[in-house]
């Protein structure tokens, strides 16, 4: 019950729920950050560059390091 009285900013930004359980969905994300960087050193903007391959390296350690989804039982 306490996950859902949370600010809704902090949902938003919680990569520890049920939504990115099946792998592909956690690869596509990380994929889709590190693209996006690569776009962004072929425009000449290293700055943005650097956000999103920062982004997804946090996003990898979340995936694939620290992952712990909530329990079934503990949606209600």
């Amino acid at each position: 019950m306490a996950n859902n009285k949370r600010h809704p900013l902090t949902r938003i930004l919680d990569v520890q729920s049920r939504f990115f359980i099946p792998v592909w969905r956690r690869v596509a994300l990380i994929g889709l950050c590190w693209g996006w960087a690569a776009f962004e050193v072929t425009l000449g903007n290293n700055l943005w560059a650097v956000l999103f391959v920062l982004i997804g390296l946090y996003c990898a350690h979340q995936f694939f390091i620290a992952f712990d989804p909530p329990e079934e039982d503990e949606e209600g």
